[in-house]
Order: structure tokens, then C-alpha cells, then sequence
């Protein structure tokens, strides 16, 4: 509202200077267009310093998840999206190039540290958990997250002969 307001404005000043005959003229040349443009378009990465991974080793597959603080992704990866297949997929080396692929995708906001969340019993744990390190990115701190049951399900009744 206030913009139209100053925009309605602008405009009444340009008429009346335009009557007065004191009327500056812009330069309109395509390269001051441009110039105008680009600032408009600009966008800021925002620069994260402190994050959080979580990785899911399944029997079957490999899963990173890089995210801020707060908890809002910012980038993932898994062995089955880099095209392993079949019993490759929870390789520990597949688990390595899992990392190298959100490495590079999460350098663009300058994540530094890390808090890993490890869920899962595969055997891409302690790989994944080393290639982070290995990155360069320094580990705060390494915390299971793999559910265990209490108790557990109601056992099988005997079998009786």
C-alpha cells in the first residue's frame, strides 16, 4: 500500500517537472538495464557453520541425511540413488561414495562441524562415520539412534508333540 502510495507519487513529480520543462533524463542504455536487473535477482546462500547428519545402515541400503540445527534438510544421498544395486547397495564402500556425494553437495553452505545420528545395524556404520571425518568435517559428537526393543513381542506358545 505504502509502495503505490510513493510510486503515485514519483509519478505526479515527473508530470509536474515535465511541465516545468526541468525533466532529467535516465540513461536507458541495455547495459544500465542489466545492471538493475541483477541487483533485483540476487539471492543469498545462507552460510551454515553447525549441522547434523543422520545415517540409516539397513541390511539393504545406505542412507545420509545432512541437515541444520534445527533440523530443515539440506542436502541427502543414498547407495541406491548413485546406482549400486542389489547387495552392493550396503557395501561399506558404497557408503563411502554416499558421503562423498553429499559432501559436495552440502560445500555450498560451509558446513564445518557435525553431530552424526547413527540408526541401523548395516554394514556401512563405521565407514560412513569415517568417511565423514576423512571430508573434513568435524565430528561433535556420535550418538546410536537404533531402536532396540523392550521386552520385545509376545513369544511363540510350545509346541506340543
Amino acid at each position: 500500500m505504502a509502495e503505490d502510495i510513493k510510486k503515485t507519487q514519483d509519478i505526479f513529480e515527473e508530470v509536474a517537472a515535465e511541465a516545468a520543462g526541468t525533466v532529467e533524463e535516465k540513461p536507458t542504455t541495455p547495459v544500465a538495464e542489466q545492471a538493475d536487473a541483477k541487483k533485483k535477482k540476487k539471492k543469498l546462500k545462507r552460510q551454515i557453520l553447525k549441522g547434523q547428519a543422520h545415517i540409516k545402515c539397513t541390511y539393504n541400503n545406505t542412507m545420509i541425511m545432512i541437515s541444520d540445527m534445527n533440523g530443515a534438510m539440506l542436502a541427502w544421498a543414498s547407495s541406491g540413488l548413485l546406482g549400486f544395486k542389489g547387495a552392493k547397495k550396503a557395501t561399506p564402500y558404497a557408503a563411502t561414495q554416499v558421503v562423498h556425494d553429499v559432501s559436495e553437495k552440502i560445500k555450498k553452505y560451509g558446513v564445518q562441524e557435525l553431530e552424526v545420528f547413527v540408526k541401523g545395524v548395516g554394514s556401512g556404520r563405521e565407514s560412513s562415520i569415517r568417511s565423514l571425518a576423512n571430508k573434513g568435517f568435524e565430528l561433535v559428537a556420535i550418538k546410536d539412534m537404533t531402536p532396540i526393543p523392550h521386552n520385545g513381542c509376545r513369544p511363540k506358545k510350545p509346541r506340543r508333540i
